[in-house]
């Protein structure tokens, strides 16, 4: 598998970003390919903060909530999927798929041996992270769950529909202007550290496919496996938070209040009025709320 390693000079200086890089080269099955995660805070906390990003983003997106988890006494750990971020990129589309990713981030998983996980998951993040205690669940407690959705094979509509041809036909997209449409208070320095990611379109065969990927049809990879995830979020025991960036076109509130239906341990949901898709970049208050309840659950 033929992949870009992006140079780490283009991440020095990132606003807000003090956190030294982790990596794993060895993970089963991904022998060879490096993968960043951020790891902070205490190894023997009592709660792991898992934060998995989306698409086009990186771990960066993370950057307003992880202070206020690492405050609360937690572990902090926020990985780059392959393609994005720190990790190795593959520069073939073909090697981009649904368990591709997903067996990476339980390997990971495996290999730091997480457990009494609290998973914070938001885009693909989330298309991802939600199947994960399909064969995990034992080490999974709680959940924050952002704009995302359970992909099982049935269409996203309109707004998803423009998004995934803009992506194919897009194949030198602008990361960071695209991040800061709906992210208006961003800095341009902001802007830049979401574009460090792709020196070049080369750089960026995950930011062009991961649309594609999306289970939009029943016979899509994927699809199976978020079908046993619906059942088991329908039984969960543990306390569910959700926020949802009300101005999403995508994966705003009727997405959100369809998958807040499969939660019996869910408060209710908190409404960020002017949060985009990247609703991250309105974090703290998210994590705030979502730390306040979970210490009441």
């Amino acid at each position: 598998m033929k992949c870009l390693r992006t140079p780490d000079e283009r991440f020095e200086g990132l606003p807000d970003w003090p956190y030294a890089p982790h990596y794993v080269d060895d993970l089963d099955g991904y022998s060879g390919m490096r993968m960043h995660y951020v790891d902070e805070g205490p190894k023997d906390a009592e709660h792991i903060f898992l934060c998995l990003h989306g698409e086009p983003s990186w771990s960066y997106l993370y950057r307003r909530m992880i202070p206020n988890f690492l405050a609360s006494g937690g572990r902090v750990v926020a990985p780059d999927l392959f393609g994005f971020g720190r990790s190795d990129k593959p520069t073939d589309h073909n090697d981009y798929s649904f368990h591709f990713h997903r067996n990476s981030l339980l390997r990971l998983i495996e290999r730091l041996d997480l457990g009494n996980i609290t998973l914070v998951v938001q885009d693909w993040g989330g298309i991802l992270g939600l199947t994960l205690p399909v064969d995990i669940g034992e080490r999974v407690s709680r959940l924050l769950v952002m704009n995302t959705a359970l992909a099982t094979g049935k269409p996203a509509g309109a707004g998803f529909n423009a998004w995934r041809e803009y992506c194919k036909n897009t194949p030198d997209l602008a990361v960071g202007g695209l991040i800061a449409k709906g992210t208006p208070h961003l800095t341009l320095a902001e802007i830049a550290a979401y574009d460090a990611p792709f020196p070049d379109a080369d750089y960026k065969a995950g930011v062009r496919i991961f649309p594609q990927l999306v289970m939009t049809d029943p016979d899509m990879e994927g699809v199976g496996t978020s079908i046993k995830a619906v059942n088991y979020w329908r039984v969960f025991d543990g306390p569910v938070f959700m926020a949802i960036g009300m101005q999403d076109p995508v994966l705003g509130p009727p997405t959100m209040m369809a998958l807040h239906k499969l939660f019996k341990n869910s408060a209710k949901p908190l409404e960020i009025a002017d949060g985009g898709h990247f609703v991250q970049e309105w974090g703290e208050l998210i994590a705030k709320a979502a730390l306040e309840y979970f210490d009441t659950v």
